[in-house]
């Protein structure tokens, strides 16, 4: 059997079930072995009928008795029914809407049966099992190690195992593309085997094997793309921005607050990476109210110092325009030229023309800093840039943050932050090719947040708690998960919240709407007199998720709480606390919120004020494209690996130095090169 096979020519595929498998993504024999299960149900162990107990996964063998066909009096539907009976008992068993299932089992068939027991009326029964002919020369649905596949409604996972088994001979056909050093030296199973104990272990060690392997071919590809790239950045020239001590002291002497010791560290990290003619490629990591902010306007005070130009990109205007405020005000005694750059705006602190275009050209041209979102790259040609910041780079493109590193004659330096934590594993899995750099403490005198889970019953409460707050001269957020209201979501919206806030709850305040449907302005507007204490209560969607600095709040009201993701949860919660006052942060679950994974969610926030705890938390429950928009950004989720697995990751990055830094063009390894250049899920990550 070849892989090119299409999926139609196997036995018991017809029209109607190849487009089914279609919408899996499965047309030829090659997509079948490659598709691979998500976990396995054990029946390894036969179970006698008298050790039955009711609520158990178990798989008997027996001889049926009796079966027959009935038609249910309640619900009016049909059940095959049967007596199966081994040495030690006899059991009932139920399918429903099966009725053909009568005329393949008869009495005196030997069976194996595979599923879940249940109790009525003091009788146990095995209900909806899988079922095989002992007969048969191997059984794969109801013994041993089984494995369960994603799937769409109209494919059973029999017909997928049955399928995938017609195709396993295929898998000799598969050609081995890693070098015979590396399988040996990690132990690693060839390519042939690994597929073939993946979809039919024997025991749960090969199952792990297999999944090892194929893991690590996941993890491999990336490394490889990552590596290739650093290895292509340390080739470029790029400009040597000389570390200033002394004017470099002097601004950190006129901060307003100490650098905390990660500050410093974080700092003088990136201070030396610039100080080199390769290119820096760096991630900030720190916690939401960490300090990236002034270790970011240090490295571009330096760069400006140096005759060079840094930018800063942000993902919303209302970031930029505070990292433009906040970045302005450290720098005022150095007169440096900083300017902000978005769709909307065009401003600085020396002189600009009247004329829209002049005005922007002139701050390409002269600006030492430049502050903005994704204008920064919309045909403007950064002549000196040395430095690129991108601050919350998951929420960016690939080709946008590399169309911004390019936009110079120099190959300037580049720096990420993120104040997602990352654990270091998915750190090392998804950014290969970058240094790390971690703040983990927050500024002294901060306070831990407290943080409550509020039932509707008690929202009145929560009203005259903020109430209460606001009357000690302090501020609060409300957060929805909407702009407008929807039926079909049944959640609160922005925009209604507002106007009853307003109208109803507290007609004496000053309530502010905010949202990203807004214009610019209206929400720099808004923004300002936010800041600036004329609104007491900021009504807002997740456009506050990020950036927004406003020490006088204290409270945030996150509405509809189990809709949101915990790393976003605890971005939202890192907007109050930044005073010296107690802050707080209720979450208004809905009433009819059952789900565990929700539960757990809102409680690992209320019980942990730490994002690297919250991130790995969410990671397990929500996968990474969830938590970081990583499918944006050209890292769809992995299929086998897993980014927990550290040691795998690991093992994964060394291999593919070891290769690229022997041989950067693969020339020596041409079937790597054909599976990195055919991988279609394996696009290149290229900050």
């Amino acid at each position: 059997m070849l892989l090119s096979v299409p999926l139609s020519a196997l036995n018991r595929v017809g029209n109607s079930t190849a487009q089914h498998l279609k919408k899996l993504g499965l047309e030829t024999v090659q997509d079948l072995l490659f598709y691979f299960p998500f976990r396995y149900d054990d029946f390894s162990q036969t179970t006698p009928i008298n050790k039955v107990i009711a609520g158990q996964s178990v798989s008997i063998s027996g001889t049926i008795e009796l079966i027959q066909n009935k038609r249910s009096f309640r619900q009016k539907r049909q059940l095959t029914e049967a007596l199966v009976s081994d040495e030690s008992g006899t059991i009932k068993v139920i399918w429903f809407n099966q009725p053909f299932i009568a005329q393949n089992l008869k009495p005196g068939d030997l069976v194996s049966l595979a599923g879940k027991t249940a109790e009525s009326y003091g009788q146990l029964s095995l209900v909806s099992p899988q079922y095989e002919k002992t007969s048969d020369k191997q059984l794969i649905h109801t013994q041993g190690l089984v494995p369960v596949y994603s799937l769409t409604s109209s494919i059973t996972e029999k017909q997928l195992r049955f399928l995938i088994k017609q195709a396993l001979p295929a898998a000799t056909k598969i050609e081995e593309w890693l070098p015979a050093d590396i399988l040996k030296k990690l132990d690693l199973l060839p390519i042939a085997e690994a597929i073939k104990q993946a979809h039919f272990p024997q025991n749960l060690k090969e199952a792990q094997k297999a999944r090892q392997r194929l893991g690590f071919d996941e993890l491999f590809l990336r490394q490889l793309r990552s590596q290739t790239l650093k290895y292509q950045l340390q080739n470029k020239p790029a400009p040597k921005v000389p570390f200033q001590e002394i004017l470099t002291r002097q601004f950190v002497n006129r901060l307003p607050f100490t650098l905390t010791a990660g500050q410093k560290q974080a700092a003088w990290e990136i201070l030396q990476d610039i100080n080199r003619n390769s290119p820096m490629s760096r991630l900030l990591e720190g916690d939401v109210g960490s300090g990236k902010t002034v270790v970011a306007a240090m490295a571009l005070f330096n760069v400006a110092i140096n005759k060079y130009q840094g930018a800063l990109m942000a993902p919303t205007e209302i970031l930029a325009s505070q990292h433009y405020s906040s970045i302005s005000k450290l720098l005022v005694p150095f007169n440096t030229k900083l300017a902000l750059l978005t769709g909307s705006q065009a401003e600085a602190n020396f002189e600009l023309p009247k004329k829209k275009d002049e005005r922007r050209q002139k701050i390409i041209n002269e600006a030492e800093i430049i502050i903005g979102t994704q204008a920064l790259i919309q045909n403007y040609n950064i002549p000196r840039l040395a430095l690129v910041i991108v601050d919350e780079q998951h929420r960016f493109g690939v080709r946008q943050r590399h169309k911004l590193q390019q936009s110079g004659e120099l190959w300037p330096h580049f720096l990420s932050m993120t104040a997602t934590p990352i654990p270091r594993s998915l750190a090392l899995a998804i950014y290969g090719d970058l240094n790390l750099s971690l703040i983990k403490e927050l500024p002294k005198n901060r306070k831990s947040i407290i943080t409550k889970i509020i039932s509707e019953d008690n929202r009145q409460q929560a009203y005259d708690f903020i109430l209460q707050k606001i009357n000690l001269s302090q501020q609060a957020f409300i957060i929805c998960p909407l702009v407008d209201e929807s039926d079909k979501l049944g959640v609160k919206s922005a925009t209604s919240e507002y106007k009853h806030l307003k109208n109803e709850i507290f007609p004496q305040l000053n309530i502010g709407l905010i949202h990203g449907r807004l214009k610019s302005a209206e929400k720099e507007k808004i923004m300002k007199e936010f800041t600036e204490g004329k609104i007491n209560i900021l009504v807002a969607t997740a456009v506050v998720e990020v950036g927004v600095n406003v020490p006088n709040a204290s409270v945030m009201l996150i509405e509809g709480a189990e809709r949101f993701g915990l790393a976003q949860l605890h971005q939202f919660r890192g907007r109050v606390g930044r005073g010296d006052q107690q802050s707080y942060c209720l979450l208004l679950a809905s009433n009819d919120q059952q789900n565990p994974k929700t539960a757990l969610r809102l409680q690992a926030l209320s019980k942990y004020n730490d994002g690297l705890s919250l991130a790995k938390m969410d990671l397990k429950l929500r996968g990474a494209g969830d938590l970081y928009g990583l499918v944006q950004s050209g890292f769809p989720e992995l299929k086998i690996a897993s980014l927990f697995d550290h040691e795998l990751i690991k093992k994964a990055q060394t291999a593919a130095a070891e290769i690229i830094n022997r041989d950067p063009d693969l020339s020596k390894y041409p079937l790597i090169k054909k599976r990195l250049l055919t991988n279609k899920d394996n696009e290149a990550h290229l900050e």
